[in-house]
């Protein structure tokens, strides 16, 4: 399905998207479609199914919860649990237990790390200056 939609594109851009349907040999409408999409906000569509409602909800968070969300950081005892759980696993001495207690805080860690690189996502696509890639790790 699509949708006929009638804007007004000031002189510059349509000269710009203009001239690169000339130079790439695509239509306009290809050109405009492209750059309506690669300015699109971020999509949650390749995100697991079990995830993507809390990652869709993260669309509707004004900036200021945006960026507690990309701020936030598992505890260090957490992350020690989480750590402990996969060595065991790894050497083959996890319990039936401790592997599902595992499994759960992988799904849980999973929807914090999506939630957070969604957040950053969301956050960069609304203007806001994101740190360098070897500053990131606070967020992501």
């Amino acid at each position: 399905m699509s949708r006929t939609v009638t804007l007004q594109l000031p002189e510059d851009l349509y000269l710009r998207l203009q001239q690169a349907a000339r130079a790439t040999k695509q239509s306009l409408e290809d050109i405009f479609l492209r750059a309506i999409n690669v300015g699109n906000p971020p999509g949650w569509d390749d995100v697991p199914a079990e995830f993507q409602a809390d990652i869709a909800a993260l669309d509707r968070l004004d900036d200021t919860a945006l960026w507690r969300v990309a701020r936030s950081k598992k505890t260090e005892a957490a992350v020690s649990d989480y750590q402990q759980l996969l060595d065991k696993n790894a050497d083959g001495t996890i319990s039936k237990e401790e592997s599902r207690k595992l499994n759960g805080l992988r799904a849980e860690f999973d929807r914090c790390m999506l939630s957070k690189a969604h957040a950053v996502a969301l956050l960069r696509w609304r203007g806001h200056s994101i740190p360098p890639a070897d500053k990131l790790q606070d967020y992501v």
